[in-house]
C-alpha cells in the first residue's frame, strides 16, 4: 500500500447478505434463496473443500498465519491486524461455470451488465464503450 503496509488476502468466501462485511452478518432469505439456485449448488459441490477452508482461514487468524507462512515463511502472529472487508459479486450459470469478467445480456430495448465484478470501477469507462458500442450497432 502507499502507506507502507503490505495487505494479504483477498479470501472467497461467501457472503451471507447482498452487503455482508460482517463475518456474523447474515440475511437468512438470502441464504435460502442463494442455496436454492442449481448454479451454486453445482459450483459449491465441486469446490466445497476450497470454500470450507477459505471460511476457516477467515474465522481463524492461526489458519491464515499458516497459509501465509507458506508464501512468506518469517511472517508473525504480531504482523497481522484485521482489515475491512469487501463485497465482490460473482455471477454463476445454470451449469455451475462462473460467468467471464464483464458478461452482458441483450434484450430488446436494453443491454444488461451482468457480472462486473472487480476491478469494475477500474473498467466502468470500458463497460460503458461496450454498451455504448451494442447499443450503437442497433442504430
Amino acid at each position: 500500500m502507499i502507506s507502507g503496509q503490505v495487505e494479504c488476502g483477498p479470501n472467497a468466501v461467501l457472503a451471507f447478505a447482498r452487503e455482508g462485511y460482517r463475518k456474523c452478518g447474515f440475511v437468512l432469505g438470502r441464504i435460502v434463496r442463494d442455496v436454492d439456485l442449481s448454479g451454486f449448488l453445482k459450483l459449491s459441490s465441486r469446490y466445497w473443500r476450497t470454500g470450507l477452508a477459505e471460511m476457516w482461514r477467515s474465522l481463524s487468524k492461526a489458519a491464515f498465519l499458516k497459509a501465509l507462512q507458506r508464501l512468506v515463511p518469517d511472517i508473525r502472529s504480531h504482523h497481522l491486524s484485521p482489515a475491512p472487508a469487501g463485497v465482490r459479486a460473482q455471477a454463476v450459470g445454470p451449469d455451475g461455470a462462473q460467468l467471464d469478467d464483464f458478461a452482458f445480456r441483450e434484450t430488446t430495448r436494453m443491454v444488461h451488465v451482468l457480472n462486473a465484478p472487480s476491478p469494475a470501477a477500474t473498467a466502468s469507462l470500458s463497460i460503458g464503450k461496450s454498451i455504448a458500442d451494442k447499443l450503437a450497432a442497433r442504430f
